[in-house]
């Protein structure tokens, strides 16, 4: 397997705990974590797959962070990578973009050419609408640290074996 990098922003506490224990379901050799808010162009060339994470902020939007890198990020080639993706969301207090950050990203690094990878189901789930959905499933791996926590562990665990043959 290619070497994996992990991309996410350390100062988003929940998003960065997920972050974590993606890494401890890896082997370091296999996952680089890279702290989104220090990244740079050469970081993003170092790798052929990409885990991504983020929350949805307000009313479906990327943070803060994201919006800073995507310029940067529409100037590097992705054809040929594989890009997955993992979100957080709040499915009873925002069950109208939950989880939207996860399709926002994807839309983004489609555009620009990458495969995106990791889709999961949306069952056990209950919102009203949300980007990250695509033909019933989710584009991603959907994480709801508010009301589903105890179910975040098998989820990750099952996600990260997804990806591992999903990442050759």
């Amino acid at each position: 397997m290619k070497k994996i990098g992990l991309f996410y922003s350390h100062s988003t506490v929940k998003t960065a705990q997920i972050a974590r224990k993606i890494l401890q379901e890896f082997s370091d050799e296999e996952v680089e974590a890279v702290n989104l808010d220090e990244a740079w162009d050469d970081e993003f060339n170092k790798f052929d797959n990409f885990i991504l994470g983020t929350a949805t902020w307000f009313d479906g939007e990327l943070p803060d962070h994201w919006d800073e890198i995507i310029p940067k990020i529409n100037t590097i080639k992705f054809r040929g990578k594989k890009v997955a993706i993992f979100g957080l969301g709040d499915q009873k207090n925002y069950p109208d973009n939950f989880v939207d950050g996860i399709g926002l990203l994807a839309k983004v690094f489609e555009e620009i050419g990458a495969q995106i990878v990791g889709y999961t189901s949306t069952e056990g789930y209950t919102y009203g609408h949300s980007v990250a959905e695509r033909d019933g499933q989710f584009c991603g791996l959907a994480i709801d640290f508010e009301n589903q926590s105890r179910k975040s562990n098998e989820r990750v665990k099952s996600w990260v074996e997804q990806l591992r043959r999903e990442f050759v």
